[in-house]
């Protein structure tokens, strides 16, 4: 019975450890966005050269004609609720980008709202 009670309790605090690891790792994946400037605000336009549309954030890789940016937009979720869907973001799209720099990474900005057409996404 005492090695019963000792398997359960054994369980239980590596089931208690996994939960916490799994919270604790989705929480530091997410960057806060003190990291970037705005103060300064960008606005690019440009053909997108890859996209990476997953959680936290959808990823554009953007080619400017100075250099190629990486655009990190909205969640997957959000971008679709405001009705801008996978297929309106394609490899050769022009788009244009409006955001704010990080501090540290160059080439690299958080959007505040893209312009895929006529159509315009505010995604915050």
């Amino acid at each position: 019975m005492l090695r019963t009670k000792m398997m359960r309790m054994i369980v239980t605090a590596c089931c208690v450890a996994i939960v916490m690891v799994t919270w604790t790792s989705t929480a530091m994946a997410h960057h806060g966005w003190s990291e970037y400037d705005n103060s300064k605000t960008l606005n690019l336009s440009g053909k997108i050269q890859a996209i990476g549309y997953d959680n936290p954030h959808v990823i554009l890789q953007l080619q400017t004609k100075e250099q190629l940016w990486e655009a990190v937009l909205a969640p997957p979720s959000r971008l679709q609720n405001r009705g801008l869907l996978p297929k309106q973001l394609q490899v050769g799209e022009t788009v244009n980008v409006v955001g704010y720099p990080h501090r540290s990474e160059k080439n690299e900005m958080r959007a505040e709202q893209i312009i895929v057409g006529e159509k315009t996404i505010p995604l915050r």
